[in-house]
């Protein structure tokens, strides 16, 4: 059964609607219904603040990485563990091929139900985690595999275990060794990018974010607790962060948003899984035609300009 929220009345009206005229197999009325749904589903979606993005973002039935990864993945053989301490559930790394090009994919997976959401410690990867995301980015390396990274997640675990096996180092050390792969990489915010969880695998050559996924320093709910110590201004504080898409291209702070359905990537997997597996393709052939030292130049440049600000008269 499918999850509405709450800006998505309308749509659930108009879709029960559609249902009961198809069970009296009343096509006319079906048909006057669906042009009905399909005026609403622009005037929904056309107009969403930064928080109904955001409630988009974390939607429950939005396709995770292993969403992704079944869908795209042929030949798909997963690797396990950080050859240290654990294997890390949170961090999914598969080895196959996406069309005709082998790939390897970096994914931050959140489960769905209770027990599978314990089982993936609810996408919050662990410094394990962050080990084995690049222990299979520099096994790609050697055989000059592109990567595709997924991120999903509200951020690093910030447990105490967590925090004894040096969380912040693992993560310090995937931007340190990310930076300076020179396999093509491509990274692609799915969903939920928080802080340095998403950071650890972010840097790229390329980073993209899917229409309704969100990248943020902090939670809205955190800088709400922080700033005001005030829940109820969760919306105004995700207006405030600007964590969505179209902002953070404007800010060039990301190199490019995926178009998945209006309507938004939980209702039309099927559609969101393809274009993020275009793109990756496009993106990979576009960055094949540099040198690595151009593409090394390239990755470099765009580093060093993050931040960057001109002061007003």
């Amino acid at each position: 059964m499918a999850t509405y929220l709450e800006f998505e009345d309308k749509i659930k009206k108009i879709e029960e609607d559609i249902i009961v005229a198809r069970t009296k197999a009343d096509e006319p009325a079906v048909e006057i219904l669906e042009k009905k749904l399909e005026k609403e589903v622009e005037k929904t979606f056309k107009n969403l603040s930064d928080y109904q993005k955001l409630q988009l973002a974390r939607h429950p039935d939005r396709p995770y990485a292993m969403d992704y990864i079944s869908g795209l993945l042929t030949d798909a053989y997963e690797i396990h563990g950080d050859r240290h301490f654990v294997d890390d559930k949170a961090i999914v790394c598969y080895l196959g091929y996406i069309d005709e090009q082998k790939v390897m994919v970096i994914g931050e997976q959140k489960g769905r139900g209770t027990k599978d959401k314990l089982h993936r410690n609810f996408g919050m990867p662990q410094p394990e985690g962050y080990r084995k995301a690049l222990r299979a980015a520099k096994m790609a390396e050697k055989f000059q595999i592109p990567i595709l990274m997924l991120v999903d997640t509200p951020g690093a675990y910030p447990g105490l275990g967590a925090e004894e096996r040096n969380q912040s180092e693992a993560i310090a050390r995937n931007l340190y060794e990310f930076a300076d792969l020179t396999t093509p990489t491509v990274s692609v915010v799915i969903g939920e990018g928080g802080s340095g969880g998403a950071l650890a695998i972010s840097v790229a050559d390329k980073l993209a974010m899917m229409r309704y996924s969100v990248y943020a320093v902090i939670s809205p709910e955190g800088c709400s607790a922080i700033l005001w110590n005030d829940p109820s201004k969760v919306e105004t504080a995700a207006n405030a962060l600007r964590i969505t898409s179209d902002n953070l291209k404007d800010l060039n702070l990301v190199d490019d948003v995926i178009n998945e359905p209006l309507i938004g990537a939980h209702r039309q997997k099927e559609e969101a899984i393809r274009a993020l597996g275009e793109y990756f393709i496009t993106s990979v052939n576009e960055l094949k035609q540099l040198t690595p030292a151009q593409r090394y130049q390239k990755k470099y440049e765009k580093i060093m300009a993050l931040g960057s600000f001109k002061e007003g008269k």
